[in-house]
């Protein structure tokens, strides 16, 4: 039978901006990141979204918002900041993604214009995946307002939301028009918001980068005492990686069986929802990443003084190890925890490929989990000595 064949090549601009009180109207980079060097999109017009819960720490945040914007005659904004629900919540429905998609033909926003979302990785993930299915691809611009966000989802190319109890079951992979980091925004954060951020850094640190991970290490009592230069580095440093492994690693779409910056993942994608949300995805990650780690050491992988390295690492940034939700059993008495290998499995298709640790700074792709050793960790966290180095990130 007869076949045309062509290679599509598509080349995609990412850029991480950083800076610090983005909206004082002295500071000029959104509106430059918003023109674009093209004086033919001026005035370009501009959808803002805000998230809920960042109002209740900056109220004032509205105002400053529309004062930027009508100190910029290149910029227009098409109606007053919209306001959405930020957190887990965000994206355990599709209503919000439909209200978005309403705003976006409401106020005419087209692909020359910019939907501008200012919050934490829930919403963005919401607010992206309407930006990516509105007029097949609206301009976004992602103000990521948290930790984990800044370091690790925000600078990201996922968009997604749940469904049928499932992490991002529903979603697309777009590249956004620029991420702009304001480090002014991590300030207000309640301190178990900006632990949770750490863990992402931990991970990609302990797979890729020997020397990051020693960094963190050091700066581990600064960063338990949120002393900003500290965190700025880890911020920094754990989006470049995130960046690079985008940008070079051949399949930033994810088209293979492999996520290898999910380490850690595929527990914690089940153990949130069952937890019913309660964990905070970076809460749920250390456990992901905890587990996996001695598993890798019971097999053989990696050797017992590294493992407790990353363990106690974890520990002393303020995270717990074990959750109660690793106990929980089906009918048969099998761990639910077990069925979060099959849905990672089937999110990617082919061969299950997880990532585990073979030495600190060297991750390992393996196709194969022994279940009975997935047990023997779980009960092996379970009966670890909590920390003592401070109080537990859920507790602050």
């Amino acid at each position: 039978m007869p076949c045309i064949e062509r290679t599509v090549q598509v080349t995609f601009r990412h850029r991480v901006f950083f800076t610090e009180r983005v909206f004082d109207v002295s500071n000029t980079l959104l509106r430059d990141v918003l023109v674009d060097g093209d004086p033919q999109r001026c005035p370009c017009r501009a959808l803002l979204v805000l998230d809920e819960g960042l109002l209740t720490v900056m109220p004032r945040l509205r105002e400053m918002t529309e004062r930027y914007f009508a100190a910029y005659p290149e910029l227009h904004l098409a109606c007053r900041p919209q306001v959405f629900e930020g957190g887990e919540r965000a994206k355990n429905s599709s209503f919000q993604v439909s209200e978005l998609q309403s705003q976006i033909e409401r106020f005419h926003i087209d692909r020359h214009s910019c939907l501008v979302v200012v919050g934490g990785g829930a919403l963005l993930d919401m607010a992206g995946f309407a930006a990516a299915t509105a007029h097949r691809g609206v301009r976004l611009v992602r103000l990521p307002t948290t930790t984990l966000s800044q370091d690790d989802s925000g600078v990201g190319v996922k968009n997604g939301v749940n469904a049928f109890g499932k992490k991002n079951f529903i979603g697309t992979f777009a590249v956004p028009f620029a991420v702009i980091n304001d480090f002014e925004f991590i300030r207000c954060l309640p301190a178990r918001d900006k632990t949770a951020g750490y863990v992402e850094a931990v991970k990609v640190a302990a797979i890729r980068d020997e020397v990051f991970f020693e960094q963190i290490e050091n700066d581990a009592p600064a960063l338990r005492a949120f002393d900003p230069s500290a965190m700025k580095r880890l911020i920094q440093r754990c989006a470049e990686l995130h960046m690079n492994h985008i940008a070079g690693s051949g399949d930033p779409f994810e088209m293979g069986s492999a996520r290898p910056l999910d380490f850690g993942h595929w527990a914690a994608h089940k153990l949130e929802p069952l937890s019913e949300y309660k964990l905070r995805h970076g809460e749920a990650v250390a456990v992901g990443i905890a587990l996996d780690v001695i598993y890798s050491r019971r097999v053989g992988l990696l050797d017992p003084a590294s493992a407790e390295r990353v363990l106690s690492l974890l520990e002393k940034l303020g995270f717990e190890l074990f959750t109660p939700e690793l106990l929980y059993a089906d009918d048969s008495g099998q761990a639910l925890v077990l069925q979060g290998l099959q849905e990672f499995q089937e999110h990617l298709g082919g061969r299950l490929t997880i990532t585990l640790l073979e030495r600190i700074g060297k991750g390992i792709e393996v196709h194969e989990m022994l279940e009975s050793q997935v047990v023997q960790a779980i009960q092996e966290l379970k009966g670890r000595p909590r920390a003592k180095s401070g109080l537990p990130a859920g507790s602050v």
